[in-house]
């Protein structure tokens, strides 16, 4: 009997070091933009998530793009959603974003005007 519940500690602490799988309703990872052109990948910074350019299909933007920091200061803000600051590196403009999780869809958004005016891009995962 003494036998059995070592192993059975041992099987628990076995169990206990593995690593977890990741939540389906994960936001950090990479994504890929519905039009294939770009990659962002949110990391945690701190407290909230944040965005970063890691890839672009146009190697002429690469250079000045990458590594650009486009989602920023995204905290919950209920179920699978996150609120916090979108910068568009076309107008040089910083709006208030969203972002919605589905499975491996996640859609961004960003609004001006408190949400009256809002674009969102759909981002599907690569890993």
């Amino acid at each position: 009997m003494a036998f059995l519940s070592q192993r059975a500690r041992a099987a628990t602490i076995l169990l206990a070091l593995l690593p977890a799988p990741a939540l389906a309703q994960d936001a950090i990872g990479t994504w890929q933009r519905e039009n294939g052109e770009s990659r962002v990948r949110f990391a945690k910074c701190g407290e909230t998530l944040c965005g970063t350019v890691v890839w672009l299909k146009n190697q002429a933007e690469t250079k000045s793009k990458v590594g650009l920091r486009v989602f920023f200061d995204m905290v919950p803000s209920g179920e699978n959603t996150w609120t916090g600051k979108a910068f568009n590196p076309e107008d040089l403009k910083t709006y208030s974003g969203k972002m919605t999780l589905s499975g491996n869809t996640l859609v961004t958004q960003g609004c001006v005007a408190g949400g009256l005016i809002c674009r969102s891009v759909s981002w599907t995962r690569v890993n």
